[in-house]
């Protein structure tokens, strides 16, 4: 066990490698998780709240706030005037019969890839920029939907707020050049709930789904819990995709937008199709989750199509808070669904709904986009320099104005071994790209985001990072 003048070391580095536009409270807790969950054991002792205070530059209330999430959290106990110490929350019982508290498909789910629970860091993936989100423009509309007479919003709603449907028609036509129906847009909560709500309305259990692979672990995680089996077709940017293809004939398949995730690089709508056209499935369902391009030629999607549904969320477009998105389905298919939606889930969030019409009305989100795109293409530019020559590193995908990139490493180097390195060693936050590939793909790599670092910070943090992998393939040799 560390003695203390060695633990507050460790704090001061970890604090200071955080992302510097962090808030102090969010270095401090990112730090001090970080160090519990990988370095400390059960009874390490936190050095003095003074010390710390002194130390880190930060103010006893933040010191205590962050402490007392922690302990709420069960990471840490504290006794007054005592001292603050490690508690480390119980593992989960791995030893457990499968007939246990909790059903087989929750140890399945829980059991394999899913979210980090470390959501800040300069290379996190999936997370956009909410620091320069304009929220002052955002909180000033929200307190001119929330009048006295907009009673009705507090209500259930009935298949979604129709001015939030017009914006987002406006929106797909100025951004896709999709022209649909009002009555072909149906508001979810987020992407998982419309996935959650097709997988429902349009597959029984038992079913099959097909996506890629690599794939977005969030898709595969809603149709298995639905009950759908899980087929890959292994997907190569520059070939299509790989001989043996899945059986044809399934119930769904599932494709991400022009871009595709996590791979980084621009999906190829002539290899959809091929595989399409193979498989020959029911429903096609495409998820479209950024904008950064204002391009459509990667989709396979069409409005007038009578089994292809688009998926959209403003979660990476705006803040993952905000939990809105939509789809846009057949005509025949918008009132079965809504009713699904109804039956299962009610539906609600009208005042977010229509902050998010004023948003869009107002040309907000356009500006945003095409602001934080240019932004994320520079800082794509700047990583990719910093890492394209890197021992180890094959290739890095080009730069594009999105959040998310990967790196691919040489197949002799093992990814989930270096993803834990760059976290223990580094406090360098990626995923293993093995990690959602299928079997039979095996391609190893690391898939990066760019939303939490900028201009200095991003510079600093990918020479960090270019650093450790170099190190890491060093000791390897």
């Amino acid at each position: 066990m560390e003695d203390r003048h060695r633990a507050l070391a460790r704090i001061e580095s970890g604090y200071r490698d955080q992302p510097a536009h962090l808030t102090k409270h969010q270095r401090l807790e990112q730090t001090l998780l970080s160090l519990i969950e990988r370095h400390w054991q059960k009874g390490q002792r936190l050095p003095g709240h003074r010390d710390l205070c002194a130390s880190l530059g930060v103010a006893r209330n933040t010191l205590a706030g962050v402490i007392e999430r922690l302990v709420q959290q069960g990471y840490l106990i504290t006794d007054h005037g005592r001292g603050t110490w490690v508690h480390k929350r119980s593992p989960p019982d791995t030893s457990a019969p499968a007939t246990g508290p909790i059903s087989q498909r929750a140890q399945r789910l829980l059991s394999d890839v899913g979210a980090s629970p470390v959501q800040s860091g300069a290379f996190v993936p999936g997370v956009p920029d909410i620091v320069h989100f304009p929220l002052a423009r955002w909180r000033l509309l929200y307190s001119r939907v929330t009048v006295p007479h907009n009673t009705l919003l507090l209500a259930y709603a009935s298949g979604g707020y129709g001015p939030l449907k017009r914006a987002i028609a406006g929106f797909l036509a100025r951004w896709r050049g999709i022209h649909c129906e009002l009555d072909q847009i149906v508001i979810t909560e987020g992407a998982h709930h419309g996935l959650q709500l097709c997988a429902l309305a349009l597959a029984d259990e038992g079913d099959r789904a097909v996506m890629d692979s690599p794939f977005y672990w969030g898709a595969r995680n809603v149709f298995q819990a639905c009950g759908l089996g899980v087929d890959h077709a292994i997907w190569d940017p520059r070939h299509g995709y790989r001989e043996p293809l899945p059986a044809p004939a399934p119930r769904l398949v599932y494709f991400t937008g022009s871009h595709h995730y996590p791979l980084g690089v621009e999906s190829v709508n002539a290899h959809k199709q091929a595989l399409i056209q193979h498989l020959e499935p029911e429903w096609i369902l495409e998820d479209d989750y950024e904008f950064g391009d204002g391009d459509r030629q990667s989709l396979t999607f069409d409005p007038r199509s009578g089994n292809r549904i688009l998926i959209g969320s403003f979660s990476k477009l705006m803040f993952p808070g905000l939990r809105l998105g939509y789809l846009v389905v057949p005509s025949a298919l918008s009132h079965t669904l809504n009713r699904v939606r109804t039956g299962v889930f009610r539906e609600g969030r009208l005042l977010d709904q229509a902050v998010l019409a004023a948003f869009i009305d107002a040309g907000d989100l356009d500006s945003w986009c095409h602001r934080i795109a240019a932004d994320y293409l520079t800082r794509q530019r700047e990583l990719h320099a910093l890492l394209v020559e890197t021992p180890g590193v094959i290739a890095v995908s080009p730069p594009a104005p999105n959040i998310s990139l990967s790196v691919e490493l040489s197949p002799t180097l093992d990814d989930e071994r270096l993803s834990h390195y760059l976290l223990n060693r580094h406090h360098l936050v990626v995923r293993p790209l093995s990690r959602v590939c299928a079997p039979g793909d095996t391609r190893r790599g690391l898939v990066l985001g760019v939303g939490m670092a900028e201009g200095e910070a991003l510079t600093h943090q990918g020479r960090r990072l270019a650093a450790a992998i170099r190190s890491f393939v060093e000791q390897q040799a």
